[in-house]
């Protein structure tokens, strides 16, 4: 009787492995397009998880520092197949652009990466992706004028006013307004989600992120270990960035330039490679590691940015979802649910939009894509490929 369960724990974890390597693979366009990506795949494809699911997961990882579309990556693999699925889930869709960025920082240490058509036509990619979830996400989670408007003014803030706080801000204010709002409504969405983590557990996690956050600079201090100041650097990095992949720069510029260990010519040699390969912003961590300390000190990097992530997920997780079966945080999450629309349609515009619709053909050809996609149902590997090969031509 043992093989079968066992069998069949194995045929999940492959599934969530498969699943998320090819995302890792074709995920092009930064977090948000990330997002996007995940809701075609685990919410519209795959049912893993409803809409309102995923909008609150979206909405507790944006509360949380560190790679918020990895931190929804890895909750859904944990919600789907426990702390491993959530350990497998993140190799898939973080390692091939591990692999790529250490393979660069090793052949092509120093090079520049120009702006070649195909890449172009990848960020058309993503804001096709991007608009298609947003209109998907803005029907369920935005039905009523209230949540309209709370979805409008996110979007305002999140466009006007720029910082590193802003999308925690905008999140707080959110669920203030939605609690007074729809605190006394019913609601009969009842949608609820088994979380294989145990409570003990996530105390532990969250104890761990504090620990290290805290003893590492001591460690740093009394030891002349190499690998441990790189591991403080990255890991304080991982920590304390609100806002997506972006946001990591000055703080991983600050900690590398000034101390030696990278040139500045390295390092934004290595942030244009980031921008021209699939997965998650902070594998760039990956790329620094590498010109430090070689592929060693690549996965060195990549473990320490990322593990900040992994601990504060599955620390939130098994508290989650007792906290949003509650009548007043249902209201609250409401708002919140509202302002996620918002904040997405903020980034849809910028960086997404700007940075890659420049030239009436870049609108037409997008207008192709989100067709493709949206009425003729074309698979999202297939439009990664038009999108890439229309770059080129239209370039």
């Amino acid at each position: 009787m043992d093989q079968p369960i066992h069998k069949n724990k194995f045929s999940l974890l492959l599934e969530i492995l498969l699943i998320s390597t090819r995302l890792g693979l074709t995920s092009f366009g930064g977090p948000v397009a990330h997002l996007g990506y995940f809701h075609e795949e685990y919410v519209r494809k795959r049912k893993w998880m409803d809409e309102k699911s995923y909008a609150d997961l979206v909405a507790l990882c944006q509360f949380l520092p560190g790679p918020a579309s990895s931190q929804v990556g890895i909750g859904i693999g944990v919600m789907r197949g426990g702390i491993l699925g959530g350990i497998i889930g993140f190799i898939g869709f973080t390692f091939p652009s591990v692999i790529l960025l250490i393979s660069l920082a090793l052949f092509l240490q120093g090079s520049t990466m120009d702006n070649f058509g195909w890449i172009h036509g990848l960020k058309i990619v993503a804001v096709v992706i991007v608009a298609h979830a947003i209109l998907g996400m803005a029907k369920q989670l935005t039905p009523d004028l209230q949540r309209k408007t709370i979805a409008l003014f996110a979007l305002v803030i999140a466009l006007v006013w720029q910082t590193v706080f802003t999308q925690v801000g905008i999140i707080l204010l959110a669920g203030l307004f939605g609690y007074f709002i729809y605190k006394n409504a019913s609601s009969s969405d009842e949608s609820t989600f088994h979380f294989p983590i145990s409570k003990k557990i996530g105390v532990i996690c969250l104890s761990l992120f504090i620990g290290f956050l805290v003893m590492l600079p001591i460690l740093r201090e009394v030891t002349s270990a190499t690998w441990i100041a790189m591991f403080d650097s990255f890991y304080r990095s991982g920590s304390l960035v609100f806002g997506g992949g972006h946001v990591v720069l000055p703080l991983l510029e600050r900690e590398f330039i000034p101390t030696g260990w990278l040139d500045e010519a390295s390092f934004l040699a290595g942030y244009g490679a980031t921008q021209a390969v699939p997965g998650p912003l902070f594998t760039f961590a990956a790329y620094i590691g590498a010109v430090i300390n070689g592929w060693q000190g690549g996965l060195l990097a990549t473990i320490a940015i990322f593990l900040p992530a992994f601990l504060l997920i599955i620390g939130t997780l098994p508290f989650w979802d007792q906290i949003r079966k509650n009548n007043k945080m249902k209201a609250a999450f409401m708002g919140v649910n509202a302002a996620v629309v918002g904040i997405l349609i903020a980034a849809f515009y910028h960086p997404i939009w700007t940075s890659a619709i420049l030239e009436p053909i870049d609108f037409a050809f997008a207008a192709i894509l989100f067709s493709l996609l949206m009425y003729w149902k074309l698979p999202i590997w297939l439009i990664v490929i038009i999108g890439a090969l229309g770059g080129m031509v239209i370039t």
